[in-house]
């Protein structure tokens, strides 16, 4: 579960710093982005097994605050936002321009949980399992001031385990 998560946010952070606009500056401007992803948790055991998928139309709540811990700066952050995950289950907040932050100086304290499903037409999967997280992975890049994080799975299952599908263990 966690090499699939390191293998998303890695290629996550690939791929924003790839596209991101290149600053001519000598210390460009933060760019923090927070992510995760849902899945449907199919056979009960916590873990992303080769039953489980991505949901999609699940909102997710995320807290956090972050704090400069540089000696030139001494700025809190907090900031609240609800998502909902898309195609691929994944929920993103994105903070830019942040003018004097140093990504590598950041002190953070984050949270996401899980609110509720809109409209989705999957009943079968209705039962929240790990319902929030603060375990992340941190990405930081001193070249593009970068700093992405990354949280374990939230998840929901079943309301009763296939046993067919699953096994009894």
């Amino acid at each position: 579960m966690k090499k699939i998560m390191f293998l998303f946010v890695l290629l996550q952070l690939l791929l924003v710093n790839s596209l991101s606009p290149k600053h001519p500056s000598a210390k460009p401007a933060a760019e923090i982005n927070v992510m995760g992803f849902v899945y449907c948790d199919v056979c009960s055991n916590n873990s992303f097994s080769k039953h489980s998928y991505f949901m999609s139309g699940v909102e997710v709540r995320i807290d956090c605050r972050l704090k400069s811990a540089s000696s030139t700066t001494n700025e809190m952050i907090t900031f609240s936002a609800n998502r909902t995950t898309n195609e691929f289950g994944l929920y993103e907040v994105a903070i830019t321009s942040l003018d004097s932050v140093d990504v590598d100086s950041l002190a953070t304290s984050c949270q996401a949980s899980l609110v509720g499903r809109r409209g989705s037409s999957d009943s079968s999967c209705n039962v929240p399992g790990y319902r929030s997280t603060t375990d992340q992975v941190v990405f930081k890049s001193k070249r593009s001031n970068l700093c992405i994080y990354g949280f374990n799975g939230l998840n929901f299952r079943p309301f009763k385990r296939n046993l067919a599908l699953c096994g009894k263990n």
